[in-house]
């Protein structure tokens, strides 16, 4: 690990014209590291060895970025079976277990440092970090060649999730989100259900989360008080792209989700895992209009002003997508933050819908499912009793990591690769930026990515980096 002054700042020694070493750390990365990414003088290992090319022994070496928290599980999981070769995380102590199971990995604070360094002959990397990191160090990674695990959502806005597509089709790479439920049997029955006719025409579904919850807060101000930074922060890393604040610790190791700056809500935590199954199950493509009308409780500051620092306490967001094919229209509405669609009138009294979910309204029945692909169920559930259930015509999943692992190795793509993951996460994010039209209707003219009705809105699809941070 690198050695740190009491800046959270390394040196490193040049010595320029007038003798004095002065170049700093953060601008020898902001020079050095991004401009061999623009010249790729690094040649990608696939291009050497041509696609899916792994090392001899068979076992891919695998770097990751943000390894407390989920990046550490999934660091073990693809550790028992891959060379975990390095690992980068701005928070030591956050990051202590998992340094120490993988001793023999080289360790980093700064993803641009690791991912250019030809020693470790990286072939894939995993991105756990917070939202608002994903799309610059997932694409830093695809520029390199490497094949990209990153955590959902698979973005922090709609522009970064399409440039991630497409950047990897480019590259032809072995890409996946981490929405784990898409490999799940409970979402290949949805499926089937769904396609066989199971509950008729379906027009009408209902998606829903518990969360914020107790995890963290929504439609607070931004604090006022400037701790000083633990020493096992490296704040202006952990920052990366967005816009310079002084630390707190309200911010995390967690609770960043609720920050506009840095997270994406509730819809962001969970609408991957949530909206992916009726996207997937109906086929849906983009949606011609989004409306979101929040809680105002807490949403605003006190002078009633909108909070443009964290999103609200609850949600209501409904989607419109337009016919495909011989698929009608589908009316899709989000409800989060306690929020919940009424109980069908043909649920048994004694039931109730679980805290997370989607249902699904047909033109000969309603069924449910939990969240990360859970089981379906048919609607009251009496009628589970003697039902059979269709035909098997989907193949199962091998496993959620296990299916980048077979594609990185020259297998079939995922499931969840950025051609189907990202626009997944374009629905998803598109959200929280017709949260900002404080309830009126937004126009979606996915073609040309933009919002046809309501233009000033346009500048929150796209983001702004910090000096030195960009895709």
């Amino acid at each position: 690990m690198s050695n740190l002054d009491r800046r959270g700042e390394n040196r490193v020694a040049t010595v320029g014209n007038d003798g004095q070493m002065a170049t700093s750390r953060r601008e020898f990365v902001r020079h050095g590291a991004i401009a061999a990414a623009a010249s790729l003088s690094i040649v990608p290992r696939y291009v050497l060895g041509g696609p899916g090319q792994t090392a001899p022994s068979d076992r891919l070496n695998i770097a990751a970025v943000g390894v407390g928290g989920m990046g550490g599980g999934n660091v073990n999981k693809l550790g028992t079976t891959e060379n975990i070769v390095a690992l980068c995380d701005v928070d030591r102590i956050r990051a202590a277990a998992t340094f120490a199971s993988f001793s023999r990995a080289k360790t980093y604070q700064d993803f641009r440092e690791m991912l250019i360094d030809d020693r470790l002959n990286i072939d894939a990397v995993v991105v756990s970090t917070p939202d608002h990191t994903h799309a610059v160090a997932a694409m830093m990674a695809l520029k390199l060649g490497k094949h990209v695990y990153c955590e959902k959502p698979l973005s922090h806005t709609v522009f970064e999730s399409r440039e991630l597509a497409r950047v990897a089709r480019q590259q032809g790479v072995a890409t996946q989100m981490g929405n784990g439920g898409h490999a799940n049997e409970g979402a290949r029955l949805t499926n089937e259900w769904i396609q066989a006719g199971v509950i008729g025409e379906v027009r009408e579904v209902h998606v829903w989360t518990d969360r914020p919850g107790e995890g963290w807060r929504q439609g607070i101000p931004r604090p006022t008080e400037a701790p000083p930074v633990p020493e096992s922060i490296h704040w202006d890393l952990w920052l990366g792209p967005a816009p310079d604040r002084p630390y707190h610790p309200i911010y995390l190791p967690a609770t960043w989700r609720g920050w506009w700056d840095f997270g994406t809500g509730a819809i962001g935590d969970m609408g991957c895992h949530i909206i992916d199954h009726p996207v997937w199950a109906l086929k849906l493509s983009h949606p011609s209009t989004v409306q979101a009308i929040a809680t105002h409780s807490g949403s605003h500051l006190p002078d009633g002003e909108w909070n443009h620092e964290t999103y609200p306490h609850a949600c209501l967001i409904r989607y419109e997508f337009p016919a495909r094919q011989d698929k009608p229209p589908v009316t899709m509405t989000w409800y989060d933050g306690g929020l919940m669609p009424p109980k069908p009138r043909e649920m048994e009294s004694e039931h109730d819908l679980p805290s997370n979910g989607v249902l699904y309204v047909g033109s000969e029945g309603k069924m449910f499912h939990g969240s990360h692909g859970g089981m379906p169920q048919l609607i009251p559930l009496s009628r589970m009793d003697d039902f059979e259930a269709p035909a098997q015509t989907m193949e199962r999943s091998i496993g959620h990591h296990e299916e980048w692992i077979a594609a990185c190795k020259g297998g079939k793509p995922s499931l969840t690769n950025f051609g189907y993951s990202g626009p997944l996460t374009e629905i998803v994010l598109l959200t929280n930026v017709a949260l900002r039209a404080r309830g009126k209707r937004i126009d979606w003219d996915s073609d040309n990515m933009r919002i046809s009705n309501q233009s000033d809105l346009n500048r929150h699809l796209t983001p702004e980096y910090r000096e030195g941070w960009n895709l």
